[in-house]
Order: structure tokens, then C-alpha cells, then sequence
């Protein structure tokens, strides 16, 4: 009897756990293009950005993520891959892109400004941002582990 009766019990639970949605990684999308993203939002993480990094996949990129808009710059420090860095504003909006910056080992290293304030910046390999087709004005959304695009 308990048998008959924990049967469909069982049946109905695993119905549930078979369509309960699943947890996400976080992506954005830019320009009609999705990316699996990693987060730089605290001093450290933002400091330590894609260096000593080998490569980074065509559909992958890193967001800082700023508490406040100024003009930023950057630059590739011991990071080992060519990048493309975009700057967004407060309203992720695209305001101003460095294209194909270049790995740097030593001092010296170039610096790449942003040429409007910028709360955002967004990484991607190199030569990305042409293949997308990136251009100003561009609108940053930002998809988080619950699906919620910003």
C-alpha cells in the first residue's frame, strides 16, 4: 500500500526537479552578441583584470564595473593576450573603444583612455569589437545568474 502510494509522489517530484529552470552563468550582449562574463568589481579583481592569461575565448569577456563615472584608463601589464576595451557610461552606453591593445611584459606600457567618463568597461579578445560590428552609442546589457538583463 505505501509502495502504490509513494509511487506517484515520486513521479510528481521528479516532474518538478525536471522542469525547474536552471541557474545561468552570467552573460552580456552587446551589438546583437551574447558573452560568458567574469566580474572585476572590487580593487583587487580590478587590478589583476586577464593577466598572466594565455588566451581568452572568442565568446568570453571581463566587466569592470566602477562606483562612479570618470575618464578611465588602462593598461596590459602583464596581461599576455591583445585585447579590445570598451568604456560605457553610467547608462551602458558605448562612449569611446581601444582596439587590438597590445601585451606588455615591462615597463614601459602604453596606456589606453577612455575619451568620455565611463562607469564600465568591458574586455574582449581582440579584434572582436570589429567582428560585432561595436560602434558608439552601443548599449551594454548585463544578463545575471536569475536571467534579469539589465
Amino acid at each position: 500500500m505505501l509502495k502504490r502510494l509513494l509511487a506517484p509522489a515520486l513521479f510528481l517530484l521528479a516532474g518538478c526537479a525536471m522542469a525547474a529552470p536552471r541557474e545561468s552563468s552570467p552573460n552580456v550582449q552587446l551589438h546583437g552578441q551574447r558573452f560568458s562574463v567574469e566580474f572585476a568589481i572590487d580593487d583587487a579583481s580590478r587590478e589583476r583584470g586577464l593577466m598572466m592569461r594565455t588566451e581568452l575565448a572568442s565568446d568570453h569577456s571581463m566587466l569592470f564595473v566602477f562606483p562612479d563615472s570618470y575618464p578611465r584608463s588602462f593598461w596590459m601589464k602583464n596581461t599576455l593576450i591583445p585585447l579590445d576595451i570598451l568604456f560605457f557610461d553610467a547608462d551602458r552606453k558605448l562612449v569611446s573603444m581601444q582596439l587590438n591593445a597590445l601585451p606588455c611584459k615591462a615597463d614601459p606600457c602604453a596606456i589606453y583612455p577612455s575619451d568620455q567618463p565611463a562607469r564600465y568597461v568591458l574586455e574582449l579578445a581582440a579584434g572582436t569589437a570589429g567582428r560585432i560590428g561595436a560602434r558608439a552609442g552601443d548599449e551594454l546589457k548585463i544578463e545575471g545568474a536569475t536571467g534579469a538583463v539589465h
